[in-house]
């Protein structure tokens, strides 16, 4: 069984994706409802995911590429927290919790191929809607990478400064380009899909 990334997936790829999907939700929610300070019961799933984490072998690379994307994310929803002054336990329990559900989530599909995820949701009578929005998602996550390293280099090759003013400009001006490219191919592949019968 080969997991969804270049790396092997240890022992815990051999498991069944529903027996994983369930204790990586059950771990979850068990997180969530923890309490909404810091406290000492939060090592009790730290040190769960940690031996789970040397079990399936999931190289510190993998996960830390994709929690300097996340983290941005995860200190804005934490710093809703800071009303108050004195609500900073709070703001750091909500860190800790995203980052515990995080890394459950990353266990899970290092170990998981995503096609036998989508199995399992569908056995689970979970809305096919769903299950199909979240596999064209995945197989286009790709081309929209490849389309913005594109437009990247191209705009790079008519940038002749380095000014940190010019770079932040040019950046928002590809985030822009790329929303609507983006929403144009979606438009695109929907109009094909109809025409092949797809409902």
């Amino acid at each position: 069984m080969k997991s969804g990334t270049n790396f092997p997936p240890g022992p815990a790829g051999k498991l069944p994706a529903s027996a994983k999907l369930a204790a990586s939700l059950v771990l979850v929610v068990a997180v969530a409802l923890m309490p909404r300070r810091p406290d000492p019961l939060y090592w009790l799933p730290a040190a769960l995911l940690a031996v789970t984490w040397a079990w399936t072998r999931m190289p510190f690379s993998h996960v830390w590429t994709r929690l300097v994307v996340v983290e941005p994310f995860v200190l804005a929803i934490a710093l809703l927290s800071l009303v108050r002054p004195e609500s900073a336990p709070i703001f750091f329990a909500a860190i800790i919790k995203s980052n515990l559900c995080l890394l459950t989530m990353l266990l899970l599909t290092f170990t998981t191929p995503f096609p036998e995820l989508l199995q399992v949701l569908r056995r689970g009578r979970v809305p096919t809607a769903m299950l199909t929005t979240l596999a064209l998602m995945v197989r286009y996550l790709p081309v929209l990478a490849e389309e913005s390293r594109r437009m990247q280099r191209a705009r790079a090759s008519r940038t002749f400064t380095r000014r940190r003013r010019v770079v932040w400009t040019s950046l928002g001006a590809v985030a822009g380009q790329l929303f609507a490219r983006t929403a144009d191919r979606a438009e695109r592949i929907y109009l094909a899909m109809c025409a092949r019968g797809w409902k």
